[in-house]
């Protein structure tokens, strides 16, 4: 399992969250969704694998033994994706699955149902509402799923769909999940941590 996460840096991380909330909250909130990323992958039998953007800290929840970390390398998303697959395949994994770190609804069953699908599938995705997707495995690199894709737009899912279908390979879909990316998003789960972080903040 790869997680695909920010450095924890001021300013850098929920941008448009930070717009409503401020830098400060917008960062404890990437704090959130982290812990809750790294605790739900520590509930499967895997291999887990932090890619991190910029550096890989020298301490930190990441640096205990659940995981070994490893830095992107890329231009774009895309490069990043496909250079951390490439990565990992080229360890010796022949089933390997990518999340994120903004879906606060995923669970060890979505992890666990993507895993047994890929077992049947050439990929599998998990659809976000907002027109991309929280988790993609692979058993093999497919380049074409990593290029000419418009990034963070509401045309991700549907754009790799495609290239997969056009290049027939078979394709598993797991739960439809909600991403953390806007106040909208943040407002309907914030309940369920520190009633603090909120848009009057």
């Amino acid at each position: 399992m790869i997680i695909f996460q920010k450095n924890e840096i001021l300013g850098r991380v929920k941008t448009r969250l930070a717009t409503s909330v401020g830098d400060e909250n917008a960062l404890k909130i990437y704090k959130i969704l982290i812990n809750h990323t790294h605790s739900v992958s520590k509930e499967i039998e895997t291999d887990r694998f932090v890619f991190y953007s910029d550096f890989i800290p020298e301490k930190g929840f990441a640096s205990q033994r659940f995981f070994k970390e490893r830095l992107q390398k890329g231009k774009d998303l895309g490069e990043r994706m496909r250079n951390a697959f490439e990565t990992v395949f080229s360890e010796g994994y022949n089933h390997v699955i990518i999340i994120g770190t903004d879906c606060v609804d995923l669970m060890p069953n979505h992890i666990q149902k993507a895993f047994s699908k890929l077992d049947q599938n050439d990929a599998v995705l998990g659809p976000a509402y907002d027109g991309g997707y929280y988790l993609l495995g692979l058993k093999k690199l497919i380049p074409e799923i990593f290029e000419e894709i418009d990034w963070s737009t509401d045309q991700v899912l549907n754009q790799t769909l495609t290239k997969l279908q056009e290049l027939n390979y078979s394709i598993g879909i797991i739960d439809t999940l909600s991403d953390i990316d806007n106040i909208a998003d943040w407002e309907k789960v914030k309940g369920r941590f520190n009633p603090e972080l909120n848009s009057k903040n």
